[in-house]
């Protein structure tokens, strides 16, 4: 795979590797291809697989309220209890992260989450999020806010009908939702910086990092675990995939109510680094 790295820059080792093989697999069905040693061959020759290959590699799959357990929690307790806690303390603005946020139906949902939030309990305050992607192609699809018809399927029909607007095929995001997200490209596993530069000083109230950290191999997830424990405290709120719980409750984290992939960082504040 020394091939790929020669070619692209990427770096084929940092993946877990049940998922790596998958995407050789795929691309061997891809290009004809009949053994793993003959793949290795075309890679050695041909730039253009080397990049379909790294292509094939960015997690790039999303979807409105994917996980409905998690958004329901977020809906029902998290927000309402966060939104509280800043009115009480005068803060004026909640502070959310997408840390990968492919093509923004996650950043959009939480957005959506929030103006109903706003709307229903007229607490004055206001929040920004933050939807970051390594891929500038996603960034660029997130940022335009424009959906396929089978993309808004887990969206009910009121939510459709306030916040997004129909244009033939497609679904069109409001502008209130699209004003309140700021999209910038960003890789988690560089180490120029622990947040986004959009977000300045990070600080976050939440953070999702969803159906990510299981790609990578364990050094990999941990070097992005602790990226993101530098902008957040105690009290702030770390999001991941269900398949990820074993992997934050083993850095210390816990989760804060069971099954929510919901979690906060142990009671001394203090990231566990095993």
């Amino acid at each position: 795979m020394s091939y790929v790295l020669q070619e692209t820059g990427e770096n084929l080792s940092k993946y877990e590797e049940t998922f790596l093989l998958k995407s050789v697999e795929k691309r061997l069905i891809a290009t004809g291809v009949k053994s793993k040693k003959d793949y290795l061959s075309l890679l050695g020759t041909n730039r253009d697989e080397c990049l379909a290959l790294k292509d094939s590699l960015l997690i790039c799959y999303s979807d409105f309220f994917r996980n409905p357990i998690t958004f329901a929690i977020m809906e029902r307790h998290i927000l309402p209890s966060l939104f509280s806690l800043k009115q009480r303390e005068h803060q004026k603005e909640i502070r959310i992260w997408s840390a990968a946020s492919a093509s923004g139906q996650e950043a959009y949902s939480l957005a959506i989450l929030c103006e109903e939030l706003i709307a229903t309990s007229n607490i004055p305050l206001t929040y920004r999020i933050f939807a970051t992607d390594i891929d500038p192609a996603q960034v660029s699809k997130a940022s335009e806010g424009v959906f396929s018809t089978n993309m808004v399927g887990n969206i009910s029909l009121k939510r459709l009908n306030t916040y997004f607007k129909k244009q033939g095929d497609n679904y069109v995001i409001s502008t209130l939702i699209k004003n309140r997200v700021i999209f910038s490209q960003f890789d988690l596993l560089s180490n120029e910086a622990y947040c986004p530069p959009s977000s300045i000083f990070g600080e976050f109230d939440i953070v999702f990092c969803s159906n990510l950290l299981f790609y990578y191999k364990p050094k990999h997830r941990l070097s992005i675990v602790e990226k993101i424990t530098k902008c957040i405290s105690a009290e702030t709120y770390l999001v991941t995939g269900e398949a990820e719980r074993e992997t934050l409750s083993g850095y210390g984290f816990r989760e804060v109510i069971p099954y929510s992939a919901i979690f906060q960082m142990n009671k001394k504040g203090k990231f566990v680094d095993i």
